[in-house]
């Protein structure tokens, strides 16, 4: 898909607040810094509609960005080494499985590792998680660039095998330098619109 138009619409803590257009949305979830801003900016040829940020745990709401008035991504709070209070992780942790699990539009959770290391505890509670509510999961392997590849067979078997991961779901390799996986990405996402 080719990306003129992009913004960010809004930043929800609660349903309410979620847009109501009834356009398909595709969750982003991932640990803290696995790149998921850089996904985005990358997947919408922009280079800062989503933020990124050197510190974990930036995002701390629901951001809803409307891409060609077709869809909308929505990055979720990272999971993991983020320095915030248990009970504010726990409160994150609630809002974000009332969107996964009582969402209608929502069409499925694009979930991002980093294909340099094996997926985390998070990311593998994550994948049970979506598997368990029946929530389609699009496995992107993000830093594909970082790797040789050569390598890149052998690093991919070990997310599937890590993670456990159905055999029809997609495994993607991706890079937010190089553009690889960007098409790739987009041809999953079409196919649950």
């Amino acid at each position: 898909m080719k990306v003129s138009h992009a913004e960010m619409v809004i930043s929800a803590v609660k349903p309410e607040q979620y847009p109501d257009d009834g356009l398909p949305e595709f969750a982003l979830a991932g640990r803290s810094n696995v790149g998921k801003s850089s996904f985005i900016n990358k997947m919408i040829n922009r280079k800062s509609l989503a933020r990124t940020s050197s510190k974990p745990g930036k995002t701390q709401t629901l951001n809803f960005y409307k891409i060609e008035n077709q869809l909308f991504f929505v990055d979720v709070p990272g999971y993991g080494y983020a320095k915030v209070s248990k009970k504010e992780r726990e409160a994150w942790g609630k809002m974000i499985e009332k969107y996964l699990t009582g969402r209608s539009v929502l069409q499925a959770v694009i979930l991002i590792v980093d294909l340099r290391h094996p997926p985390t505890a998070d990311d593998q509670m994550m994948y049970d998680f979506l598997k368990h509510y029946n929530i389609p999961a699009i496995v992107v392997a993000t830093k594909a660039d970082k790797i040789p590849r050569g390598k890149w067979d052998k690093h991919k078997k070990v997310v599937r095998e890590t993670l456990e991961m159905e055999k029809g779901d997609p495994i993607i390799l991706f890079s937010a330098e190089t553009g690889v996986g960007v098409e790739e990405t987009w041809t999953e996402i079409q196919k649950f619109m």
